[in-house]
């Protein structure tokens, strides 16, 4: 496998993005349409399918141009994922130009003098909690400017910075016990207890952390370069210093307001993009800048992020062109069925390879647990197979994807942000992917034999 993905070479992002808006296109009039009834669940407040009433629907295939449309379709429908990458990048710049950042960085890179591996578990614990508790992936843009400054004062690459990111985040958000937009969610639809199989899940939890951060850390250590010789003290750097401290002050409370706002008051990427916006003007001007040179850092952190947020928009162009089709729930329907004729343990691992698979053209881990959900509860019901198991073989099979699939925008505009080509983050990620996988499929395995309820 890891031979076959060293040599291949995948085209520019965009031009991969529109191909399989393409295809999406060219499915629309190979696909039968068909769809499921659906009802407002009253628990998770959205829609959700109802198992047994899939059915033909009138045929809507989408055009060339109907398909180019969806596009700009993608990014109405992500705007506010896009323009919180728009801010946070501006409000970056501005701190990169006041100086504070590249003198933190520099201070830990000092610090770390000997000892840069230790970066890698210990910015990976906290970004996998991250994923643990909250499911982080577009938030995580805020930190490409700090991580790229310190794992390159340290001698590590690009790719680095976004697999102990990123990379930890999804693996937590994948294993987590708690995490509201995809267990939280699938529980809910599966009518279990919030937090049930809590404590096998973080026996998982803890063993898939580590196997992700000694890849990325056996990685980080094979592609080390010698890092540049850090900067001399300069003179003037002690006056400077009061403003390079109240910047940091400005940029951590706003990374605190940041987590409660999420945690406590339900806030959404609107909310989070004002504050990092504010975040930026106030580190601007308490950093020395003036208005005028506040505004044209923020207009060069805007134009630094333009394809990354871009990204976001084109990937979610494909869902909508298979959701015009009507080719979804032809898709969820053709791939499920089989596995009801399967023994149980089987049937639970199929359910884990197919909610991978499903993953592709719906990249919404929520949207997929409302999606699937409705239809395997009843087929594991009537085949023996524990609810607890179907959950997991969701939150495995579509949690594990996140990290691979070229649908999901969040990776493909984390990986332009930090100039990583995607076949460069595939030759990483595929060995650990497989590895987890089969540990997914341990998980797997193991709650069927204990019948984890």
């Amino acid at each position: 496998m890891t031979g076959s993905v060293a040599r291949l070479r995948f085209p520019h992002p965009l031009i991969l993005l529109v191909g399989c808006i393409l295809v999406a296109a060219v499915l629309t009039y190979v696909l039968p349409a068909g769809e499921f009834q659906r009802r407002e669940d009253p628990v998770t407040g959205r829609s959700v399918v109802v198992a047994d009433t899939y059915a033909p629907a009138q045929a809507r295939p989408v055009g060339p141009f109907q398909a180019l449309v969806a596009i700009p379709k993608g990014m109405a429908d992500a705007a506010s994922v896009v323009f919180y990458v728009f801010l946070v990048g501006g409000a970056f710049a501005v701190v990169e130009r006041t100086g504070a950042l590249g003198r933190l960085v520099n201070q830990l890179a000092r610090g770390l003098a000997g000892r840069g591996l230790l970066v890698i578990p210990i910015v990976g614990f906290a970004f996998g909690l991250g994923g643990v508790l909250i499911q982080m992936q577009e938030e995580l843009i805020a930190f490409v400017p700090v991580l790229l400054l310190l794992t390159r004062r340290l001698g590590f690459n690009a790719l680095t910075a976004v697999a102990m990111s990123l990379g930890a985040s999804a693996i937590g958000a994948s294993f987590s016990f708690i995490n509201p937009f995809q267990v939280g969610i699938a529980q809910k639809v599966a009518e279990l207890p919030l937090l049930s199989g809590s404590l096998f899940r973080i026996l998982f939890l803890v063993p898939a952390w580590a196997i992700w951060i000694a890849g990325t850390m056996q990685f980080a250590r094979r592609t080390r370069v010698q890092p540049a010789p850090l900067p001399a003290g300069q003179e003037g750097e002690a006056a400077a210093g009061w403003r390079h401290t109240a910047v940091l002050g400005v940029v951590l409370a706003a990374f605190a307001l940041f987590v409660v706002g999420v945690l406590r008051f339900g806030w959404d990427f609107d909310q989070l993009s004002a504050v990092f916006f504010t975040m930026g003007v106030v580190a601007g001007l308490l950093g020395g800048l003036r208005l005028e040179e506040t505004a044209e850092a923020l207009v060069e952190g805007f134009r630094s992020m333009a394809f990354a947020a871009l990204l976001i928009g084109f990937a979610r162009g494909i869902y909508i062109v298979l959701d015009e089709g009507r080719i979804v729930d032809t898709i969820v329907y053709g791939l499920f069925t089989p596995i009801a004729g399967l023994p149980t343990t089987l049937s639970a691992l199929g359910m884990m390879l197919v909610q991978a698979v499903v993953h592709l053209p719906v990249p919404s881990t929520s949207g997929q647990a409302v999606l699937t959900l409705p239809l395997l509860v009843p087929l594991s019901d009537l085949i023996g197979l524990s609810r607890q198991v179907t959950v997991l073989a969701y939150q495995y099979g579509a949690g594990l994807c996140e990290i691979l699939t070229p649908t999901n925008g969040a990776l493909m505009a984390m990986l332009a942000a930090a100039g990583v080509r995607y076949e460069e983050w595939l030759r990483f990620a595929v060995p650990i992917f497989a590895i987890l996988l089969a540990l997914a499929a341990l998980a797997i395995g193991v709650a069927v034999a204990i019948g984890l309820r």
